[in-house]
């Protein structure tokens, strides 16, 4: 149990942050005319990904702070993308970074927990 709450989390969350970093790079970067000009061009597109890839190696190296922050991110993108009126972007947004911000937490206390009995 205590071996997929550690790596669960990590991989999972490592490739939906790196899927959704790269596809905001490329997906609007035709619009700029294509190529390394139209990805650079692009490439604000990208920051709130490149954030959620910090906030993954935070939870990496510090799971109780990186799962915190991850779960309260999950929880902000419910306005960041209006999902009241989107339940598609509850379930691809909202829910997987709660549930796996929750599992780094989760995880940090049953191995705190475990260290101290």
């Amino acid at each position: 149990m205590l071996k997929f709450l550690y790596w669960f989390p990590r991989i999972v969350l490592s490739i939906i942050a790196l899927f959704w970093f790269v596809f905001a790079l490329l997906s609007g970067a035709e619009s700029y005319g294509g190529g390394i000009k139209g990805i650079i061009y692009n490439s604000p597109n990208a920051i709130p990904w490149l954030i959620l890839l910090v906030f993954v190696w935070l939870a990496w190296k510090y799971e109780l702070i990186g799962g915190i922050i991850i779960a309260i991110l999950g929880f902000l993108t419910i306005f960041m993308f209006n999902v009241f009126n989107e339940p598609i972007a509850l379930f691809a947004f909202t829910l997987p970074l709660m549930i796996l911000g929750g599992m780094f937490t989760l995880h940090h206390y049953l191995v705190h927990k475990k260290t101290v009995e």
